[in-house]
């Protein structure tokens, strides 16, 4: 997949063509049609869907935006006012790029290496030390990244504004892998009914593996304000540490939405450490949505849900709706009360008031991390 010179900028023009504007605007007008006004809103009655996606390889972008179609559509025939897509929500795209899935491969390969040291005998040379051997230079996640952003940067801005705009909701596109200046993030976007882009978050703790790819990490959290409540959106990780939901909580978030995609087998009881218990810790609504299936050398696993307080729940279990399978796609939907919520963080039992306990511990907690991390 390596491209340099005339092939490199011949090929960024062929993905330019078939990205084009005018392409992607035809059709999704023929799918969306007259599409959906956007319904009464009531804080009493806030209809939520958290979408579980099949990830894809898609050769023509037309075809990623046909399946993203039918999913935000699926929602938005549920009544939907918000609807959420999970994270690396764009990795269906690299599939335009020739030889990727072979490159998947190769780092994979590269992510086993300690194996074959582990079996190999003390001074024998390695695979890619035999003589007369020689390998291309190495192509980083980075730089696959930074190659394609600008021709799908402006291709899944268009596709996410006219879903949202054309079915009048709320619509959390998920978080894309994405260069930004130098550097490369995991960003989720949030847009309005209306279409326009109300806000972006980057991923404030990527996991070891994104470190190694050299995505770099955001630096705060942000809150919206929009009709259906105050929306934070923080990825995946994130919502492994109580810390993100108590900052969101602080500023007023609602309803915190995590895209999540989780590559490992899926497990409950490590499901645990993320949305479901920090909804509970700091009172809000919790939506989940996720990636699932194989693609590029990793499986993903996960299940869609939205998560309330215990005190929201009817049976107790802090539970509104979960896709049942964590490896085939759904939807979760469920009606959230912003009013109720209010109540209960106005009368809780156990709600923490000792504010200057973190006042006075924190700063210096994390100037000492910061200076052993430096």
């Amino acid at each position: 997949m390596a491209l340099d010179g005339w092939k490199e900028r011949l090929f960024r023009l062929y993905l330019s063509w078939i990205c084009r504007r005018s392409r992607l605007t035809r059709r999704l007008s023929a799918l969306i049609g007259e599409g959906r006004q956007t319904p009464a809103v009531d804080r009493r009655r806030i209809k939520v869907a958290a979408v579980q996606v099949k990830v894809k390889l898609f050769k023509d972008p037309l075809d990623y935006a046909e399946e993203m179609h039918r999913r935000v559509k699926e929602a938005a025939d549920t009544g939907a006012h918000l609807v959420a897509l999970p994270e690396y929500n764009n990795l269906s795209l690299l599939g335009m790029l020739p030889g990727v899935e072979e490159m998947a491969e190769a780092v994979a390969a590269e992510d086993d290496e300690s194996l074959e040291i582990a079996d190999r005998k003390p001074g024998e040379p390695s695979a890619d030390e035999m003589p007369g051997e020689s390998s291309a230079p190495a192509i980083t996640v980075s730089d696959v990244i930074r190659y394609v952003s600008p021709v799908i940067a402006p291709f899944l801005d268009i596709l996410y504004s006219t879903l949202a705009a054309g079915y009048g909701l709320y619509l959390m596109a998920g978080s894309f892998l994405l260069a930004d200046g130098d550097r490369v993030v995991n960003r989720s976007f949030f847009y309005g009914p209306d279409g326009q882009l109300i806000g972006t978050q980057d991923k404030v703790h990527p996991m070891p593996i994104e470190a190694e790819w050299r995505i770099s990490a955001g630096h705060e959290f942000h809150l919206f304000e929009t009709a259906v409540g105050e929306v934070g959106v923080p990825v995946c990780m994130d919502a492994t540490y109580f810390e993100t939901f108590r900052i969101l909580e602080l500023q007023g978030a609602e309803i915190v939405i995590i895209p999540i995609a989780n590559p490992e087998p899926y497990n409950y009881w490590k499901a645990l450490r993320g949305i479901w218990p920090r909804v509970q810790e700091c009172p809000v609504y919790g939506i989940k949505s996720a990636l699932v299936g194989s693609a590029l050398g990793f499986t993903f696993t996960g299940r869609a849900g939205v998560f309330a307080p215990a005190e929201l729940t009817p049976d107790g279990s802090g539970v509104l709706a979960e896709v049942e399978c964590p490896e085939e796609e759904g939807i979760a939907v469920a009606e959230l009360d912003l009013n109720a919520l209010q109540e209960l963080r106005n009368d809780h039992p156990w709600r923490d008031n000792n504010l200057s306990l973190y006042q006075r511990y924190f700063p210096g907690v994390y100037e000492s991390v910061s200076s052993r991390s430096g």
